[in-house]
């Protein structure tokens, strides 16, 4: 199974100039916690901004609701292409730690985001001891920038 299988296509997507209000707004409205951003008009990813973003990097350093993604999201985040397998998505979510992959084409432009719940569902591509290696891996304490998860 491939990226383009199992991915949530079009996800909803700010911009840098967005305000963390905004992007909490996006995540309420999509039932997501977390959203690419891209290039003004474009669909080119620039980072990506999640709940845990917005709560350590915002609201924990005293900064208001008004500040620009910009300022807290995760800048050239960890990608994978629509004919990516699912071998490859789960290496990058334990590397990168994180439990969201952007979907980009060749141009970097945001086509969609594999979730981790994503590959649960999709048992068919992915054992139970597969997702409980990534589940583990990626939860790992101590590893990284907490604030780096997406």
């Amino acid at each position: 199974m491939k990226a383009q299988d199992m991915m949530t296509t079009d996800p909803a997507c700010c911009t840098p100039e967005s305000t963390a209000r905004e992007a909490a707004r996006l995540m309420r409205e999509h039932d997501c916690g977390c959203i690419p951003v891209v290039e003004g008009n474009s669909r080119r990813l620039v980072g990506v901004v999640t709940d845990r973003d917005i709560a350590c990097r915002c609201v924990a350093e005293g900064k208001g609701a008004e500040t620009p993604i910009k300022e807290i999201m995760t800048k050239d985040p960890q990608c994978c292409h629509p004919e990516d397998d699912v071998a490859a998505i789960e290496q990058i979510m334990m590397q990168a730690m994180v439990r969201r992959v952007p979907v980009v084409d060749a141009k970097g432009n945001c086509l969609g985001m594999v979730a981790q719940a994503d590959l649960a569902l999709h048992t068919e591509a992915v054992s139970e001891s597969e997702i409980g290696r990534v589940v583990e891996r990626i939860s790992e304490p101590g590893r990284g920038d907490a604030g780096q998860r997406h």
